[in-house]
Protein backbone atom coordinates (compact mmCIF):
# COMPACT_ATOMS: atom_id res chain seq x y z
CA UNK A 1 0.00 0.00 0.00
CA UNK A 2 1.50 3.25 -1.22
CA UNK A 3 0.68 7.05 -1.13
CA UNK A 4 1.88 9.38 -3.34
CA UNK A 5 4.23 12.32 -1.65
CA UNK A 6 2.25 15.00 -3.18
CA UNK A 7 -0.16 18.04 -2.06
CA UNK A 8 -3.47 17.54 -2.78
CA UNK A 9 -4.77 21.19 -1.37
CA UNK A 10 -2.92 23.39 -4.71
CA UNK A 11 -5.57 21.45 -6.96
CA UNK A 12 -8.86 21.31 -4.03
CA UNK A 13 -8.11 25.39 -3.88
CA UNK A 14 -9.18 25.57 -7.43
CA UNK A 15 -12.73 24.04 -6.56
CA UNK A 16 -14.91 27.23 -6.06
CA UNK A 17 -16.92 27.82 -3.16
CA UNK A 18 -20.00 25.50 -3.01
CA UNK A 19 -18.97 23.45 -5.67
CA UNK A 20 -17.54 19.89 -5.50
CA UNK A 21 -15.26 18.00 -7.84
CA UNK A 22 -16.60 14.59 -8.92
CA UNK A 23 -16.47 11.78 -11.19
CA UNK A 24 -19.84 10.54 -11.34
CA UNK A 25 -23.34 10.45 -9.84
CA UNK A 26 -26.10 8.25 -9.66
CA UNK A 27 -29.69 7.83 -8.18
CA UNK A 28 -31.53 4.88 -7.04
CA UNK A 29 -28.98 2.67 -6.36
CA UNK A 30 -28.83 -0.68 -4.28
CA UNK A 31 -25.90 -1.78 -3.47
CA UNK A 32 -23.75 1.22 -2.03
CA UNK A 33 -25.51 1.03 0.97
CA UNK A 34 -28.99 0.79 2.96
CA UNK A 35 -31.74 0.88 0.61
CA UNK A 36 -32.37 3.03 -2.10
CA UNK A 37 -29.61 5.89 -2.62
CA UNK A 38 -27.88 8.02 -4.48
CA UNK A 39 -24.50 8.09 -4.60
CA UNK A 40 -21.58 10.51 -5.35
CA UNK A 41 -18.29 9.36 -6.32
CA UNK A 42 -15.75 11.92 -5.61
CA UNK A 43 -12.47 13.12 -7.69
CA UNK A 44 -9.22 12.80 -6.35
CA UNK A 45 -7.38 9.91 -3.80
CA UNK A 46 -4.00 10.19 -3.32
CA UNK A 47 -3.62 6.49 -2.80
CA UNK A 48 -2.77 3.91 -5.36
CA UNK A 49 -3.60 1.07 -4.19
CA UNK A 50 -3.21 -2.28 -6.34
CA UNK A 51 -6.79 -3.53 -7.70
CA UNK A 52 -8.11 -0.19 -7.08
CA UNK A 53 -11.69 -0.46 -8.67
CA UNK A 54 -11.81 3.36 -9.69
CA UNK A 55 -8.29 4.16 -10.97
CA UNK A 56 -10.16 7.23 -12.99
CA UNK A 57 -10.89 8.75 -9.64
CA UNK A 58 -7.33 9.41 -8.51
CA UNK A 59 -6.91 12.61 -10.48
CA UNK A 60 -7.11 15.97 -8.85
CA UNK A 61 -8.07 17.85 -11.80
CA UNK A 62 -11.18 19.73 -12.71
CA UNK A 63 -14.10 16.72 -14.09
CA UNK A 64 -17.44 17.34 -13.10
CA UNK A 65 -17.83 20.47 -10.99
CA UNK A 66 -21.34 20.56 -9.27
CA UNK A 67 -22.81 23.10 -6.98
CA UNK A 68 -23.67 21.67 -3.41
CA UNK A 69 -27.09 23.44 -3.76
CA UNK A 70 -27.93 21.58 -6.96
CA UNK A 71 -26.83 18.03 -6.62
CA UNK A 72 -28.44 18.18 -2.53
CA UNK A 73 -31.90 19.41 -4.65
CA UNK A 74 -31.47 16.09 -7.01
CA UNK A 75 -30.85 14.11 -4.54
CA UNK A 76 -33.74 15.36 -2.49
CA UNK A 77 -36.17 15.63 -5.66
CA UNK A 78 -36.11 11.35 -6.07
CA UNK A 79 -38.57 10.04 -3.56
CA UNK A 80 -36.67 7.01 -4.02
CA UNK A 81 -33.70 7.99 -2.66
CA UNK A 82 -33.50 6.78 1.23
CA UNK A 83 -30.08 8.29 1.64
CA UNK A 84 -26.72 8.91 0.13
CA UNK A 85 -23.58 7.47 -0.33
CA UNK A 86 -20.15 9.58 -0.76
CA UNK A 87 -17.28 7.49 -2.59
CA UNK A 88 -14.58 8.03 -5.05
CA UNK A 89 -11.36 8.97 -4.93
CA UNK A 90 -11.56 9.62 -1.22
CA UNK A 91 -14.58 11.73 -0.28
CA UNK A 92 -12.66 13.26 3.05
CA UNK A 93 -10.15 15.01 0.46
CA UNK A 94 -13.37 17.48 -0.02
CA UNK A 95 -14.84 17.01 3.56
CA UNK A 96 -15.91 20.83 3.99
CA UNK A 97 -18.06 20.60 0.63
CA UNK A 98 -19.80 17.06 1.61
CA UNK A 99 -20.24 18.29 4.97
CA UNK A 100 -22.94 21.07 3.63
CA UNK A 101 -24.24 18.65 1.58
CA UNK A 102 -24.66 16.02 3.69
CA UNK A 103 -26.52 18.88 6.58
CA UNK A 104 -28.40 19.38 3.22
CA UNK A 105 -29.75 15.52 2.82
CA UNK A 106 -30.17 15.32 6.53
CA UNK A 107 -32.33 17.95 6.89
CA UNK A 108 -34.24 16.39 4.12
CA UNK A 109 -35.04 13.34 6.41
CA UNK A 110 -32.08 10.60 4.60
CA UNK A 111 -29.03 9.24 5.73
CA UNK A 112 -25.73 9.47 4.87
CA UNK A 113 -22.88 7.45 4.69
CA UNK A 114 -19.57 7.56 3.47
CA UNK A 115 -16.40 5.03 2.16
CA UNK A 116 -13.07 6.08 3.15
CA UNK A 117 -9.40 4.91 2.37
CA UNK A 118 -8.21 6.36 6.03
CA UNK A 119 -9.48 4.66 9.26
CA UNK A 120 -11.50 6.55 11.90
CA UNK A 121 -8.40 7.05 13.81
CA UNK A 122 -7.08 9.16 11.56
CA UNK A 123 -10.03 11.28 10.60
CA UNK A 124 -10.41 11.94 14.08
CA UNK A 125 -7.04 12.85 14.49
CA UNK A 126 -4.89 16.32 14.54
CA UNK A 127 -3.53 14.98 11.07
CA UNK A 128 -6.67 14.51 9.33
CA UNK A 129 -7.56 16.28 6.15
CA UNK A 130 -9.19 19.50 6.31
CA UNK A 131 -13.30 19.78 7.13
CA UNK A 132 -12.77 15.83 8.13
CA UNK A 133 -14.57 16.63 11.50
CA UNK A 134 -17.23 17.99 10.13
CA UNK A 135 -18.23 15.34 7.68
CA UNK A 136 -17.62 13.02 10.63
CA UNK A 137 -20.41 14.39 12.35
CA UNK A 138 -23.11 14.08 10.08
CA UNK A 139 -22.60 10.43 8.98
CA UNK A 140 -24.77 7.86 10.01
CA UNK A 141 -22.14 5.23 8.38
CA UNK A 142 -19.01 5.19 7.80
CA UNK A 143 -17.00 2.48 5.89
CA UNK A 144 -12.83 2.29 6.81
CA UNK A 145 -9.54 1.47 5.36
CA UNK A 146 -7.87 1.26 2.25
CA UNK A 147 -8.49 -1.20 -0.07
CA UNK A 148 -6.32 -4.42 0.63
CA UNK A 149 -6.04 -6.63 -2.45
CA UNK A 150 -4.42 -9.52 -0.77
CA UNK A 151 -7.34 -9.62 1.62
CA UNK A 152 -10.09 -9.00 -0.70
CA UNK A 153 -13.50 -9.97 -0.71
CA UNK A 154 -16.34 -11.06 -2.40
CA UNK A 155 -18.80 -12.35 -0.77
CA UNK A 156 -22.62 -12.39 -0.70
CA UNK A 157 -22.11 -12.09 3.46
CA UNK A 158 -19.87 -9.24 3.51
CA UNK A 159 -20.47 -5.08 2.54
CA UNK A 160 -16.73 -4.73 2.83
CA UNK A 161 -14.76 -5.14 -0.16
CA UNK A 162 -10.94 -6.24 1.72
CA UNK A 163 -10.91 -7.50 5.02
CA UNK A 164 -9.06 -4.83 6.77
CA UNK A 165 -11.88 -2.45 6.29
CA UNK A 166 -14.72 -1.71 9.10
CA UNK A 167 -17.94 -0.72 9.28
CA UNK A 168 -18.81 1.86 11.59
CA UNK A 169 -22.28 2.58 12.20
CA UNK A 170 -23.01 6.26 14.11
CA UNK A 171 -27.28 5.92 13.39
CA UNK A 172 -28.68 3.28 15.52
CA UNK A 173 -31.45 3.02 13.48
CA UNK A 174 -29.50 1.54 10.85
CA UNK A 175 -28.00 -1.54 12.40
CA UNK A 176 -29.94 -3.74 11.03
CA UNK A 177 -29.61 -2.42 7.41
CA UNK A 178 -26.29 -3.25 6.85
CA UNK A 179 -27.71 -6.20 4.20
CA UNK A 180 -25.74 -5.07 0.42
CA UNK A 181 -22.84 -7.55 -0.32
CA UNK A 182 -19.13 -6.84 -1.76
CA UNK A 183 -20.19 -8.60 -4.65
CA UNK A 184 -23.28 -7.47 -5.73
CA UNK A 185 -23.77 -5.52 -9.60
CA UNK A 186 -25.49 -3.17 -10.17
CA UNK A 187 -25.75 -1.30 -14.29
CA UNK A 188 -27.83 1.78 -14.87
CA UNK A 189 -28.57 2.69 -18.86
CA UNK A 190 -28.95 6.81 -19.36
CA UNK A 191 -31.16 8.06 -21.51
CA UNK A 192 -27.91 8.53 -24.33
CA UNK A 193 -27.36 5.46 -23.83
CA UNK A 194 -23.93 5.10 -22.07
CA UNK A 195 -24.01 2.92 -18.83
CA UNK A 196 -22.95 2.75 -15.07
CA UNK A 197 -21.76 -0.57 -13.61
CA UNK A 198 -21.41 0.03 -9.95
CA UNK A 199 -21.44 -1.95 -6.91
CA UNK A 200 -19.38 -4.93 -8.31
CA UNK A 201 -15.85 -4.70 -5.76
CA UNK A 202 -17.43 -0.91 -5.11
CA UNK A 203 -15.83 -0.37 -8.99
CA UNK A 204 -17.49 2.78 -10.84
CA UNK A 205 -17.63 1.88 -14.71
CA UNK A 206 -18.70 4.23 -17.50
CA UNK A 207 -19.07 2.70 -21.08
CA UNK A 208 -20.77 4.00 -24.25
CA UNK A 209 -23.76 2.06 -25.83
Amino acid sequence: MTQKKTDPYPALMEIPAGYLNIMGYIDESEVNGPGCRAVVWVQGCLRECPGCFNVESWSFEMNQLISIDSLAEKILSNPRNQGVTFSGGEPFWQAPALAVLASKIKAGGLNVMSFSGFTLEQLQSQHAPAGAQDLLQQLDILIDGPYIQSLALNSPDSPVSSNNQRVHVFNPTLKDKITWASDQIEVHIFKDGSRLITGYRGGLELSEG
